[in-house]
């Protein structure tokens, strides 16, 4: 059965990191350590949906990493199951299923993986990936461990949600700072040649329209010519 007391520290300090910024791809690795102590197991592995494919994503021990790898070349295997049907597939005993999934049974018989747990990431019905739990020797596996994964798999989808609502924030801000650095430059660039040509800054505005028609350029693009180049128009 799953460690709580763990459990309960793996929440707090999920909780923790959405409320800073962090790199998803090391969070990921952070919650399969996690996931690995809580259950005892062998290693734990997230794979993400790529189009209509799963790619495996983030591994916390070498040989996961390398039997995650085999279900993304040949999309066969528990995890691309449970990512396909949006229900976990848990396994007791992997050589029952050679015939099921070949070649993913042949590494994990070398890597010394006998059961494996594949619970589906999901985003308003939508799978966006799995996370998958792999143990040494043949295991039942309890309820109560399946329902924390459950919830482990829950936080792995809301990292990326987190970080993917965190980057469009992120590139919200830059477009209006550069927004604002551009309206600037136009008007910097307006009552420059408003003074030059004792005009009006629409007219000196216009001046700049044409000068930036006529050459195919982009008028702020123009304006700096003006302020920082001393272009004469």
């Amino acid at each position: 059965m799953y460690n709580p007391e763990l459990y309960l520290t793996t929440l707090s300090n999920f909780t923790k990191v959405l409320l800073t910024p962090y790199d998803v791809h090391a969070a990921l690795v952070e919650l399969a350590d996690r996931v690995t102590q809580m259950l005892d197991l062998r290693g734990s592995g997230v794979s993400l949906a790529h189009q209509d494919r799963l790619e495996f994503d983030s591994g916390n021990k070498p040989d996961i990493v390398a039997l995650e790898k085999v279900q993304q070349d040949t999309q066969c295997g528990p995890c691309v199951e449970a990512f396909r049907t949006g229900s976990p597939v848990v396994v007791v005993d992997l050589t029952a299923e050679a015939g099921r999934w070949p070649q993913y049974c042949e590494v994990a018989e070398q890597l010394g993986i006998s059961a494996v747990a594949s619970i589906p990431m999901q985003l308003v019905g939508q799978a966006v990936g799995a996370l998958n739990l792999y143990a040494r020797g043949v295991r039942v596996w309890e309820p109560q461990d399946v329902a924390a994964a459950i919830v482990m798999a829950d936080m792995a989808t809301a990292y990326l949600i987190n970080a993917s609502h965190h980057h469009q924030q992120v590139q919200l801000a830059e477009q209006l700072q550069q927004a604002l650095d551009t309206r600037l430059m136009i008007e910097q660039a307006k009552g420059m040649l408003a003074a030059r040509h004792r005009i009006t800054p629409d007219q000196a505005f216009e001046r700049l329209r044409h000068h930036a028609r006529d050459r195919r350029a982009k008028v702020h693009a123009v304006a700096h010519a003006v302020v920082e180049l001393g272009l004469e128009i």
